[in-house]
């Protein structure tokens, strides 16, 4: 559960996804990802979803699905900023930048822990629904938010 965050409802009305673009498609699962809701997130994945890292890590289903939960109790203030969008068929390109605190588990939040950092995110939607979710980006501002919290 997030904390602090308003959730929007999502709606999975086939009607209203029909006339979505790549581009609506992975807006709304960054929509999800900003609200800290991963039954939203779960709802536009396909079931063969992946979820590779900055460093060509893959996840694939069901794990991806507790990643979210657990990557929002390490972050509870995650947000993604997108600045521009580019797509091509099945395939949206979303650049901007991602940012939150990191909290150590059974931790308290720090204002020190505050990172921010450029980022690149490719979408592969099938079906009006995400398959592929890859992030590029540079882990380092949070690594060593994390290295510092760490005792």
């Amino acid at each position: 559960m997030s904390r602090g965050r308003r959730r929007e409802p999502f709606s999975t009305s086939p009607a209203l996804h029909a006339t979505l673009t790549s581009e609506d498609v992975a807006r709304k699962f960054v929509d999800r990802i900003n609200a800290h809701d991963v039954a939203g997130l779960i709802a536009l994945m396909t079931p063969n979803h992946t979820f590779v890292d900055s460093l060509g890590e893959k996840s694939i289903r069901p794990a991806i699905e507790k990643g979210w939960s657990r990557y929002f109790d390490m972050v509870p203030d995650y947000w993604i900023r997108i600045d521009r969008t580019f797509s091509d068929g099945d395939t949206a390109v979303l650049v901007g930048l991602a940012g939150g605190s990191y909290v150590m588990e059974g931790g308290a939040w720090r204002p020190e822990n505050k990172w921010d950092t450029p980022a690149v995110w490719i979408a592969r939607i099938e079906g009006k629904r995400v398959a592929e979710w890859r992030i590029y980006s540079d882990n380092e501002p949070v690594r060593a938010k994390m290295k510092k919290s760490t005792p």
